[in-house]
């Protein structure tokens, strides 16, 4: 409809978050939110066009076989339309030229980054630049970590954001670059968004456990050169109200808990340049 923002979660196939993602997107503004099958996009029983911003949510896509999102990454790239006869990743890419938003989380910034979503240095979509493998503590790792914010970053969703408090889920966290000139463009364009930090949101940390996998320069999420593109280990939307924080009946905290406004930063974006 228009004037209404529109915002499809994935959900299928070992995803586990699509409900929390769906609600934070609907605390963040979004008028209209649809969680669908991940056969049924990659089918042609639904489609992208006429919605503004695709949300990965976090989970263990097909039990994250051949590597974290890997499998799924594949199917992305040569799924085809069953009644158009079109490509799925022909698709994707006509959303991304349309100016319009993608939010991956955890799992889903997995697939982002096999999918070469994120960096897409010089626009190049489908070339895969950096990744996401086992945390150097070789153990799955849910804890909450200290994230400080890159101001200077052209993330659409990071926009006003200092510093953030937000738990991580998993077993394959450890960000790494294709080499040192990807991770030099990197830090040059400004498109990590995100660093692990201590408590006092300093510096960039490679401490275990502050830093729980062992990501390079502390990297916790990317954008692409739009900053529209983003992904990011840990998860918003799982701090969503205060009760979700754990020290909440020991602290005083504001009753929005700090997740809600990655997706608010997503919907007031859409509003302004989209509709």
């Amino acid at each position: 409809m228009a004037g209404k923002v529109k915002v499809i979660v994935l959900a299928g196939n070992g995803i586990n978050c699509e409900y929390e993602t769906a609600h934070a997107s609907k605390l963040g503004g979004a008028d209209t939110i649809d969680t669908v099958h991940i056969n049924e996009l990659l089918g042609g029983g639904c489609v992208l066009e006429g919605y503004h911003l695709l949300c990965l949510p976090g989970g263990f896509l097909d039990g994250d076989d051949l590597g974290a999102a890997k499998a799924c990454a594949n199917r992305f790239r040569h799924a085809t339309r069953a009644f158009s006869g079109e490509r799925f990743w022909d698709e994707l890419m006509r959303f991304i030229a349309e100016g319009k938003l993608i939010f991956g989380i955890c799992n889903g910034f997995q697939l982002m980054a096999k999918l070469g979503l994120v960096p897409a240095l010089g626009g190049r979509y489908g070339e895969q630049e950096v990744t996401l493998t086992f945390n150097d503590s070789g153990r799955f790792e849910d804890r909450w970590v200290h994230l400080k914010v890159n101001t200077e970053s052209p993330c659409v969703f990071t926009k006003g954001l200092g510093k953030v408090y937000l738990p991580v889920r998993h077993g394959e966290g450890k960000f790494i670059t294709a080499g040192p000139s990807i991770a030099r463009q990197l830090t040059e364009k400004g498109l990590v968004c995100l660093h692990y930090t201590d408590e006092r949101y300093r510096e960039a940390t490679m401490e275990y456990p502050l830093n729980p996998n062992g990501s390079v320069e502390g990297v916790a999420g990317i954008c692409d050169e739009t900053g529209r593109i983003f992904g990011l280990m840990p998860h918003p939307e799982a701090y969503l109200h205060r009760t979700h924080h754990p020290r909440w009946t020991r602290e005083e905290l504001p009753e929005e808990g700090g997740g809600v406004a990655f997706f608010r930063n997503a919907v007031g974006y859409i509003r302004e340049h989209l509709l």
